[in-house]
């Protein structure tokens, strides 16, 4: 089941942002067979349906086939650093991360929001995580709560209103 949440939550979603939710909606009939798939797998599923409404989608592990968000400008206009995205859509300033189990187990979520924090002309970020992660410890299957634990830490993040990031607005949908 998709389930999603915006932040902050004194916001609604946009269109654009309505129409993110809409493709893995469209998508969600497959991820319910209850198959296990790693995020490349996701995007893959999403891809069509991104590419429809305007995304740059990665299409593979290549240079060529990724998606360059640029950080830095240096001498003459030239990219001096940026940083890969799953899918962006540079009109409406939308990164998209879709992740798997690394999302909470390896913090990657956190890295993801630092990384949008840093790309020039971002103002959206989306980051996909599952809604449970299941996995093996110690010869015993755990159940992460990935999407619950995601929202827990942003709903932190913005209530506290201690750090100030230069987002409109993050959604968080879970898969």
């Amino acid at each position: 089941m998709i389930n999603y949440q915006f932040f902050p939550r004194s916001h609604g979603v946009t269109k654009e942002v309505q129409s993110i939710i809409d493709c893995f909606k469209k998508i969600e009939p497959t991820l319910e067979d209850g198959q296990h798939r790693v995020s490349n797998d996701v995007l893959a599923l999403l891809r069509p349906h991104l590419e429809s409404i305007g995304f740059d989608v990665e299409k593979g592990k290549g240079h060529d086939e990724k998606i360059d968000v640029p950080v830095l400008f240096g001498e003459n206009n030239a990219i001096d650093k940026s940083f890969y995205a799953d899918a962006f859509n540079r009109e409406q300033g939308i990164v998209i991360e879709v992740e798997a189990g690394r999302a909470v187990r390896n913090n990657q979520f956190l890295k993801d929001i630092f990384q949008a924090c840093m790309m020039f002309d971002v103002e959206y970020l989306v980051i996909a995580v599952l809604n449970e992660y299941r996995f093996n410890s110690g010869g015993k299957e755990v159940v992460g709560k990935d999407y619950q634990e995601v929202r827990t830490f942003l709903e932190t993040l913005y209530i506290s209103n201690r750090l100030k990031l230069p987002l409109k607005g993050i959604l968080l949908i879970g898969y």
